[in-house]
């Protein structure tokens, strides 16, 4: 069974950065589309951004889109997410989670297969 485990969130300020990653074990992520959420307190779990079984595509919300970049690189079986021009509204647990073979973008939560534990990011202002 693969299991998912983020890293690289943190404290930054306004206008900072961050790379998360995705590490995959037990498995590799090869066979897997990619996905990151994020929930902030009180909040649903949203979708931010999605990359494809095999990379050619990806997918991001438009809240994100210009500021964050994913991508995947199955040799080191992990999976990246880079954020960029952070604001106060990113703030939230950062979850990936993967979903088996598929290509297209994937945006709902409850169709990935695997999650992470989630890693905290928090913007301050």
């Amino acid at each position: 069974q693969v299991q998912l485990v983020e890293s690289g969130g943190g404290l930054v300020q306004t206008g900072g950065s961050l790379r998360l990653s995705c590490a995959a074990s037990g498995g590799t992520i090869s066979n897997y589309a990619m996905g990151w959420f994020r929930q902030a307190p009180g909040q649903e779990r949203e979708f931010v951004s999605f990359i494809s079984w095999s990379g050619s595509t990806t997918w991001f919300a438009n809240s994100v889109k210009g500021r964050f970049t994913i991508a995947r690189d199955n040799a080191k079986n992990t999976v990246y997410l880079q954020m960029n021009s952070l604001k106060p509204e990113d703030t939230a647990i950062y979850y990936c989670a993967a979903r088996f073979r598929t290509n297209l973008p994937v945006l709902n939560a409850p169709s990935y297969d695997l999650w992470g534990q989630g890693t905290q990011v928090t913007v301050s202002s």
